[in-house]
């Protein structure tokens, strides 16, 4: 499903995937070798290799970008609000809950794109898309 969606978004310079089944990620990094993958681990991908969350600088801004579990997400934003802030994150990226959230405090954007394959409560499958540029950081829940 994930291929389908760098096929809808061939603009995309950099793609994050928030966990849970990571399986196809080698294939599409080789199919797409022009874009920038982070791939974190979700509380789903037992084996995989990847980092529990990662931190990046793009266009200026810093990413932060987790599964959400280990910041408890589904009691809540603040665990991982805290953390977000002592990474000095502009843009606070995370999944887990399957359902898309977005929301703006104090200075920083708290993204969840929601689930490409398992949404809850009956809701579509959604991806999300972020705008880095002259205008600022616009987020964008996108239903599939």
């Amino acid at each position: 499903m994930l291929d389908s969606v760098l096929r809808a978004q061939p603009r995309a310079e950099v793609v994050f995937h928030l966990g849970d089944m990571c399986v196809d990620i080698a294939d599409l990094r080789y199919e797409y070798p022009a874009k920038m993958f982070y791939i974190i681990r979700g509380n789903c991908d037992f084996y995989a290799d990847f980092p529990d969350n990662v931190t990046v600088t793009l266009e200026g801004k810093r990413v932060f970008a987790a599964h959400g579990h280990l910041f408890g997400v589904k009691r809540g934003l603040g665990e991982l609000y805290r953390q977000a802030r002592a990474e000095r994150a502009d843009i606070c990226l995370f999944g887990h809950t399957h359902v898309p959230h977005e929301s703006y405090k104090d200075g920083m954007y708290l993204f969840n794109p929601g689930s490409l394959g398992a949404p809850r409560d009956g809701r579509p499958s959604t991806c999300g898309v972020i705008d880095i540029g002259g205008h600022g950081i616009v987020t964008t829940v996108v239903e599939l």
